[in-house]
């Protein structure tokens, strides 16, 4: 038995005033014969007869319904204001019929439009495209939607509709495309869906809560030819689709089992997208024949494996992604079939298991825009003609075992945005023609064995943003090249060999938010210089990051990428740094006084300058940084009393002081309590909450040094300071410490 929808459409009414017969007629008749009547004749004679057709007015009835509807939103940008006008077909987003009046279209796209769809809109029985995407609609998708049996567009996406798909919507036969993307639907996606009309060719439902698997009845949808449910929970196996796809996108459920080969899309499919899953398996030979394709991401699946020579692609592709999963094997030596045609724009093969040399024809793809291959075992050297790729934006071979040096030759990708090579073992110098790569942002070359200064010739390098020296055998002294690199926000020179004394310059980056030099031989003072220049330095929030306190403690590199194929011709990159706002000087040379002004820093989340010769007192500023995280003055020779004040920083987490000349008493009443062995190594302080309490008695009348420390204009002499504490930063362990100059953290900072 055939069940059978029927629909209960409210008529919206107007109340109407009925006149005396008589009356009304007098008035008509002394209305016709005024000169304002046959002014208003001429002019809707006029209106009603360009290019020799008749327009026709609103319906009435689908105009009290418009008003009605909008009487019952919670309107925000005030877009609808021009509805209450008369002529309503001009209303905005609303599109009427010229036969007969009744409205056909009604988009109101991104009005910021607030509240719950009224039943009356569904009056509007003649509508074929009804759009109410990027607002704010709430509750479920109204069931009276079904009795629009012209619809053929509906687009109800980015809004915040919940519940499940109404079934009333099954009635629509004549939808073409049916978009529900980005709201916050949930069950299981309607079996019905893709049968209940036989014309639909797109239907979007990700970014939503759907369960389960996905239907059969998608697998045979004759019509369908776009498909997109990602971001959505479904579970089983991805299946063939039976039909003739264009676009099939997936990504960012749970999906498993193997990859199937699309044959049915072998000649229409253009993107496939099923990144974000728990597919397994290897790369069946078959994708590579979708001659259509020009975009394939399975990125962060569990594929294994390695790829077969016959895993060519027609010169179409624009991206091909593999990342994040378990390949392995050599690098595939061909990946289009005629390179010097190829239109690929990213390549992405980072996070695998590849093994052996970069295969010098990848550097024949001469359209490529972006070339990751960090994160594999790859070895050998990085191939000389990589600067045949003139066009390249990005290239990232981090985290591998390449050996050799840097090619001069990488100077021809003169479009390079981003050149990242770290925690390889390349040696060499630093090459000073790098500097025409004068578009250059992020230059990571830490975690290597390079040696030799910096060039002064990288000066021509201005719109670097990003540099990362790090881990290096770097050595000479800091020049003035670095002050052309206007536009930094970080820069690290940690675990290198520099020496001499820290420039004048130092903090005169107006954009800087990370800076680390410690590991070297710096020596000399911190300059008491302008530390307000940084943004991000001086003013509390301005460069927060929502970092967990495990990297917070370090500030090395966090950066995310982001690549965006416009089209089929060019990408856009950008990058997302979330480093901690920190100042790292720890583990030099440095002495002297701390500058009171760098205490002032209220944006500063991290400061460390530990391990170093510093004195004198801690300035009573430091309560002013109200975003300090971490703070670790350890080993050092300051001495006086630790400021009361530093008990008011909310925000910190890490606080280590140990190993100084502090003396006074720490009273029990701070809450310094939660920073166990942040006061070690200090034998004139004394620790109110500490086991043995504290009395005046037991503090010495005149502190003295232990040890003391010379500096001269040769090696420095230390003498011998041992002493037993009772060092339990974190979990209370009894440790000896007895060393010239000790370098052992308490507060770890370096991975």
């Amino acid at each position: 038995m055939e069940e059978r929808w029927d629909f209960d459409i409210t008529v919206c009414k107007k109340s109407f005033v009925f006149w005396p017969l008589s009356f009304l007629l007098l008035f008509f008749l002394l209305f016709l014969s005024s000169p304002l009547a046959i002014f208003a004749v001429s002019l809707n004679n006029d209106s009603a007869n360009v290019g020799g057709e008749v327009e026709i007015g609103l319906d009435p009835q689908d105009g009290s319904a418009l008003l009605l509807f909008k009487s019952q939103l919670l309107e925000q940008s005030q877009s609808l204001s021009g509805w209450d006008g008369a002529v309503g077909c001009n209303w905005h987003g609303v599109t009427c019929s010229n036969q007969t009046g009744r409205v056909v279209a009604l988009n109101l796209t991104g009005l910021d439009l607030l509240g719950q769809v009224h039943p009356c809109l569904c009056n509007l029985t003649f509508l074929e495209t009804l759009s109410l995407s990027h607002n704010s609609f709430n509750d479920s998708v109204p069931f009276c939607f079904g009795g629009l049996s012209r619809l053929k567009n509906l687009d109800l996406s980015y809004n915040r509709f919940s519940g499940v798909v109404s079934s009333a919507l099954m009635e629509l036969h004549n939808l073409v495309q049916l978009d529900l993307s980005h709201n916050m639907l949930m069950g299981t996606i309607p079996f019905w869906i893709g049968n209940f009309s036989v014309k639909l060719e797109k239907l979007r439902l990700s970014f939503n809560n759907f369960n389960g698997e996905m239907p059969k009845s998608l697998f045979n949808s004759v019509a369908l030819r776009y498909l997109d449910l990602s971001h959505n929970y479904l579970v089983g196996s991805v299946g063939d689709f039976r039909q003739a796809l264009g676009h099939i996108n997936l990504e960012a459920n749970l999906l498993s089992g193997t990859l199937p080969c699309f044959s049915a899309s072998s000649a229409s499919l253009s993107v496939l997208n099923l990144a974000n899953n728990s597919i397994m398996g290897g790369l069946p030979t078959c994708i590579s024949a979708l001659r259509g394709l020009t975009e394939l991401n399975l990125s962060f699946n569990v594929l294994t494996y390695g790829i077969s020579p016959r895993f060519v692609f027609s010169e179409k592709l624009v991206v091909l992604d593999l990342s994040f999963n378990e390949l392995s094997g050599r690098l595939p030596s061909k990946i289009v079939e005629a390179s010097e045609k190829s239109r690929l724009l990213l390549l992405d093969l980072s996070h695998n298991h590849f093994s052996g040399n970069i295969p010098v024809t990848i550097t024949e793809l001469k359209s490529l825009q972006a070339l990751y291959l960090s994160n594999n075992l790859l070895s050998g050297e990085i191939p000389s003609r990589i600067g045949n790729l003139t066009y390249l934006q990005v290239i990232d071979f981090s985290h591998n075992i390449l050996s050799g040096s840097i090619p001069l030759n990488i100077v021809g990708c003169f479009q390079l945005l981003a050149l990242v090579l770290n925690n390889n073992n390349l040696s060499g110098e630093i090459q000073p023609e790098l500097d025409a790569l004068d578009s250059l942002k992020i230059l990571d070359i830490s975690g290597n064995q390079i040696s030799g200064e910096i060039p002064l010739t990288l000066a021509g390098c201005k719109s670097l943003e990003v540099v990362d020296f790090s881990y290096n055998n770097l050595s000479g002294y800091l020049n003035d090249a670095i002050t052309k690199w206007s536009n930094l926000r970080f820069l690290s020179l940690a675990r290198n060999k520099f020496s001499g004394a820290l420039p004048s310059w130092l903090f005169t980056f107006a954009a800087i938010r990370t800076m680390d030099l410690s590991g070297n031989k710096f020596s000399g003072y911190i300059v008491d210089g302008n530390f307000n220049v940084s943004e991000n330095f001086i003013s509390v929030g301005a460069g927060r990051t929502t970092t967990t306190i495990s990297s917070v403690t370090s500030p090395k590199l966090d950066i995310k990428y982001s690549i965006i194929v416009a089209g089929k011709t060019e990408l856009s990159f950008n990058y997302n740094l979330s480093t901690a706002v920190g100042l790292d000087l720890s583990d030099n040379q440095l002495h002297g006084q701390i500058p009171a002004s760098l205490f002032g820093l209220q944006g500063l989340e991290y400061l460390n300058l530990s391990h170093n010769f510093l004195d004198g007192q801690v300035s009573e500023n430091v309560g002013m940084m109200l975003s300090l995280r971490v703070l670790d003055l350890s080993h050092n020779s300051l001495a006086g009393q630790i400021p009361d004040n530093i008990s008011n920083l909310g925000n910190l987490t890490l606080l280590n002081l140990s190993y100084n000349f502090f003396s006074g008493i720490v009273p029990k009443e701070q809450t310094h309590w939660r920073f166990s062995g942040a006061f070690a190594g200090n034998p004139y302080l004394c620790v109110g909450f500490s086991d043995d309490g504290c009395t005046r008695g037991s503090l010495p009348e005149v502190p003295g040094k232990t040890f003391e420390r010379e500096m001269d204009e040769g090696p420095i002499s230390v003498w011998i300071f041992c002493v037993s504490a009772l060092v339990s930063f974190y979990s209370g362990l009894v440790a000896l410490f007895c060393s010239t100059r000790t370098r052992n953290y308490i507060l770890q900072t370096k991975i």
